[in-house]
């Protein structure tokens, strides 16, 4: 499962994959993210801000085989699952897909591009 970002389809009733080898979300950088406040707690801010590396990439973020080397330990935060989301944005579990498929639309775009391979895979995944 390393390397796949996961969001719950509520009408499926399961989790769904998102491209592999994206890693757009793991671009932590905080100018991007100036409401990360709003949403966790001192102790995750602490923890967040820890993770990010001089380049704006998650430390853990391998950038040759584009994968979260700490995939099964990732912070809670890191995870996209009804709880996770619920607690965080206050999205509940029917909104979650749709609100889940806009993040990553946007993260890809901003990252990648539009029309890039990335966005073009997410695309044919999420169809």
């Amino acid at each position: 499962m390393q390397g796949f970002a996961l969001f719950y389809h509520p009408l499926e009733n399961q989790c769904r994959q998102c491209v592999q080898q994206c890693g757009a979300c793991c671009h932590l950088d905080i100018k991007e993210r100036p409401d990360l406040k709003n949403y966790l707690s001192a102790a995750e801010m602490e923890l967040y801000l820890s993770l990010v590396g001089s380049d704006g990439w998650c430390i853990h973020f391998d950038h040759n085989t584009r994968q979260c080397r700490i995939y099964a330990d990732r912070p809670e935060f890191c995870r996209v699952t009804p709880g996770v989301f619920q607690r965080l944005y206050g999205i509940e579990a029917e909104e979650l897909d749709p609100f889940a498929i806009a993040c990553c639309r946007e993260h890809i775009a901003d990252r990648y591009g539009g029309h890039s391979v990335e966005s073009l895979r997410f695309e044919e995944a999420i169809r």
